[in-house]
């Protein structure tokens, strides 16, 4: 197992485990205010465990969190791990951009978002990426919780 701040495609269920294990803050990105979304339901599970940013433009509070319209808004003082994504893949190279430049850990795209693109920039900004997989079920599978 590697460093995770070397940038790279994490694939193994040890590496997701480590980003996992070391991050705190996570900003969830396409977060909605409603129960039955996957969004919602994977931010109020992760709020058990870190502490999480909500990113929507279309919200202003989201799990009694202050939710922000993009990435660039979160405070530069607030330290982000991971950028956990709930967005289509052709909406993700600006997010991965957004990553790399405020020098997260993470990038983690959820289940079904794939964006080879993205992936290559974060890489090249020494942000690893996470894609295809459920944050949640990784976290109880790789922290047995």
């Amino acid at each position: 197992m590697n460093d995770i701040r070397q940038g790279r495609r994490c694939t193994e269920l040890a590496d997701m485990k480590q980003v996992l294990e070391t991050a705190r803050t996570i900003a969830v990105v396409g977060i909605s205010d409603k129960a039955n979304r996957a969004s919602h339901s994977v931010a109020q599970y992760l709020q058990r465990y870190y502490r999480i940013i909500p990113v929507n433009p279309g919200l202003s509070t989201v799990l009694g969190e202050i939710c922000y319209p993009t990435l660039e808004a979160i405070p530069e003082a607030v330290e982000i791990d991971i950028v956990n994504v709930f967005r289509r893949p052709e909406h993700v190279v600006p997010i991965a951009e957004s990553a790399g430049q405020r020098g997260v850990d993470c990038l983690w795209l959820q289940l079904g978002i794939v964006n080879e693109t993205a992936e290559a920039l974060a890489i090249k900004h020494g942000v690893s990426v996470v894609m295809d997989a459920c944050i949640a079920v990784i976290h109880r599978q790789a922290l047995s919780v």
